[in-house]
């Protein structure tokens, strides 16, 4: 199955028609898919084709994947879309296209000293970026190199700021923790060296950040923490500062659960934005405020750029085709079938025995990544592809996975290891888990199983990407993934740096087929959860003052991609479809309304003899620490006569939650805490069974309190997780 290839060429000549190849070197270019070709009209890339020494054949262009000589041996063309030699030796795209590095001023130019061009992308994105301030929406697959576009419109602000720069805010926003990181440890470098400092700001940081935000230049954060940290600063000076806001990932703002909070976010960025203007009467003292968003392929990037478009301006809304790809991405998806007695676990399982020549058929020999539902999805699907598949492996390769193996405390990880399999997941011990990582993208691990979670942050770019069901285990049930997660993972398809071709598997139901085959057109229309999240919103902005009365409240709401959305789609947010511009509007205000109220009957904000909104202490509180409006709700309920028992079963049931996980290998655990008669049991133990995510909280927040060790990795992670929120709750 599984051979190392040798991925050096040897240097050969072969003439043909008007082509004369003298040599064709191997350079590992590492710089985001950065294919130069110098003027000789030597390809310096790197191809898995070796050329076979043979006397003069003719090349004839087949199509863009492949050259095909006389004697039949198939040859991979350098297809790289934007420079395509042609066989008749001309360019099959001007190179001229590409942009230089050398355009960007000398003391800029070591940001982007890994490439000596821009690519495809990048060049016809650069003179929006670089020499306007246009506010840009850009949709791209990924693995375009977006990060340098963001980094284009750091650098545009830079040359049009005067030193030296005290004032000067950049907010980078990714709804992932660990693409926070990963941007925080790459700009460090890149940014440090001009003298502009990185601050990260996630879940794990703490309010005295606020001394050193004051002190940051560029910001990194997610929405959820750029949104609690601006809820709760008594004054809008830190957020007025802020000259560009990079979105990365926008497309999540159709995610249901966190898309509000990405919506709100930019649209206060907006509304203090236009109440600065009508604060100062001089406008030119108002700094303007740029965005910048990158997303994933989506059919409706104009309603995200009219969204970010200010009353001068609209935005600049550029889309990049698929082919544009540095690495081609093939992607299949194959639909299984699934009886209706069938459980979930049960279809999950039967996939396991599939994946053997799934590899076999797509990984060309090279390295494969393979996601599963849970974590013991992951050691399982490994544990079956370890017997059922044998991999062919060098002595060397031999040699070095058992040095690796040797290194890892994970015993059953360790015999896989040598079978040329492994698994990875966030409960794993960090040091295996770095173990696994690098034997992975040295290229002597054939195959890797991983939960999806843990594809978000680390980049372990592979081959042959296939996604193991797309059902996951969320919170006790059983969901698909949202888009987000699928494009993510495939996104991990290809190795700009080894392969010119990656392929992605999708293994789902024959009945959903259907449905991941339009998803992955990226024929799915972007909509707004704003409106399934008001309530909440609304109280946070009243509490900013941002939204102060009834009229703000409905500029606020036009201010909103809820707005440009309903008004193109009413039906969706459950308007009826023959409302004309002014009946949806009316229909808005009507939404708002009544969740103006719903706030003001539990006493979260009041309205004065002027109509206009106050806040109360507990709507304050309610923003401040971020809390549901179920969870207040809750509160309310309270009568102050409740026993210690009672008040621990009640804050385990509330929504902030609902991330935490039972998983069934924890039950004996949990359970013992419960009751055991030979052991510390908790203080309040439960009737039955630990069955429910709310009686798993309950339990750990006991067990904790009461200084019970729990021996288990995961279950210590759930508490730390638990604890960070409740603190927020109590």
């Amino acid at each position: 199955l599984f051979k190392k290839s040798d991925n050096m060429h040897k240097n050969t000549e072969f003439k043909a028609g008007s082509l004369d190849v003298k040599e064709i070197g191997t350079y590992l270019n590492t710089s985001e898919n950065m294919k130069e070709m110098t003027k000789e009209g030597f390809l310096r890339n790197n191809h898995h084709a070796p050329i076979t020494k043979d006397s003069d054949f003719t090349l004839h262009r087949v199509n863009n994947e492949e050259i095909v000589s006389e004697n039949g041996i198939k040859i991979q063309s350098f297809s790289n879309a934007s420079e395509i030699l042609d066989m008749t030796g001309t360019t099959g795209r001007k190179l001229e296209i590409l942009r230089a590095v050398t355009e960007i001023p000398t003391q800029f130019r070591s940001i982007f000293k890994e490439f000596p061009y821009f690519n495809y992308a990048q060049s016809k994105a650069l003179d929006d970026l670089l020499y306007t301030d246009r506010n840009f929406v850009i949709c791209a697959p990924t693995g375009s190199g977006k990060t340098v576009m963001f980094e284009l419109a750091i650098t545009r602000l830079l040359m049009e700021a005067p030193l030296p720069w005290l004032n000067i805010k950049v907010v980078y926003m990714a709804p992932i923790k660990a693409l926070c990181s990963q941007r925080f440890d790459d700009w460090k470098e890149k940014f440090g060296p001009i003298g502009l400092t990185c601050k990260e700001l996630t879940g794990d940081t703490l309010m005295d950040d606020l001394f050193e935000i004051h002190h940051a230049d560029i910001i990194i954060t997610t929405p959820e923490k750029w949104d609690s940290m601006t809820r709760r600063w008594r004054d809008n000076s830190i957020v007025q500062l802020v000259r560009l806001f990079l979105i990365d990932e926008v497309h999540v703002i159709k995610d249901e659960s966190r898309g509000a909070t990405l919506e709100v976010v930019v649209s206060r960025m907006k509304t203090i934005q236009s109440s600065l203007w009508r604060l100062l009467e001089k406008h030119d003292t108002v700094p303007p405020l740029r965005f910048v968003a990158v997303s994933a392929t989506i059919p409706n990037t104009q309603d995200i750029a009219e969204w970010l478009s200010d009353s001068k301006m609209p935005a600049v809304c550029l889309k990049i085709d698929e082919d544009q790809r540095p690495v081609k991405l093939r992607k299949i998806v194959l639909g299984f079938p699934c009886s209706d007695n069938q459980t979930e676990f049960k279809f999950d399982l039967t996939l396991n025995y599939k994946i053997a020549s799934i590899i076999q058929t797509y990984s060309e020999q090279k390295p494969a990544l393979v996601f599963c539902a849970t974590r013991k999805g992951v050691q399982q699907a490994a544990s079956v592809l370890a017997k059922d598949a044998k991999f062919l492996l060098s002595i060397e390769q031999k040699q070095r996975l058992q040095g690796f193996a040797n290194s890892l405390k994970d015993s059953k990880l360790r015999d896989l290891l040598t079978y040329g399999v492994a698994y990875h997941h966030a409960g794993m011990e960090i040091s295996d888990r770095k173990t696994i990582e690098g034997a992975f993208t040295v290229g002597d691990l054939p195959v890797l199983f991983t939960t999806s979670t843990l594809a978000m942050g680390v980049n372990l770019p592979a081959h042959l990407v296939v996604i193991k069901s797309t059902m996951h285990y969320v919170g006790g049930v059983f969901q698909e993934y949202s888009e987000t997660d699928i494009l993510q993972m495939i996104g991990r398809a290809g190795r700009p740096q080894f392969d010119t071709t990656a392929t992605a598997v999708i293994m789902t139901r024959c009945s959903t087929r259907e449905r991941y085959i339009q998803m992955l057109n990226g024929a799915d229309i972007i909509e707004s959860s704003l409106h399934r999240h008001l309530v909440e919103h609304l109280n946070a902005e009243i509490v900013l003052h941002t939204v102060t009365d009834v009229s703000v409240a409905l500029e606020w709401i036009r201010s909103t991609f809820l707005y440009i959305r309903a008004l193109k789609n009413p039906t969706h947010y459950g308007f009826s479809s023959g409302l004309d511009k002014v009946g949806i509007e009316a229909k808005l205000q009507e939404l708002c309304l009544k969740n103006l109220n719903d706030l003001s009957s539990f006493d979260l904000i009041r309205m004065d003899e002027a109509n206009n909104f106050k806040p109360t202490d507990t709507g304050r509180l309610m923003a401040w620490y971020y809390i549901a409006f179920d969870t207040v709700k809750q509160f309310f309920s309270i009568k102050g006569t409740e026993t210690l028992n009672e008040l621990i079963t009640m804050i385990s049931n509330c929504s902030e939650f609902v991330d935490v996980k039972l998983r069934t290998n924890e039950k004996k655990i949990l359970n013992t805490l419960n009751k055991d008669k030979d052991k510390i049991t908790i203080r309040f133990p439960m009737e039955g069974k630990i069955k429910t995510r709310e009686m798993k909280v309950n339990c750990l927040i006991q067990a904790q309190l009461g200084c019970i060790p729990i021996q288990d990795f995961t279950l210590t992670q759930d508490t730390g997780r638990i604890f960070r929120n409740g603190l927020r709750v109590t």
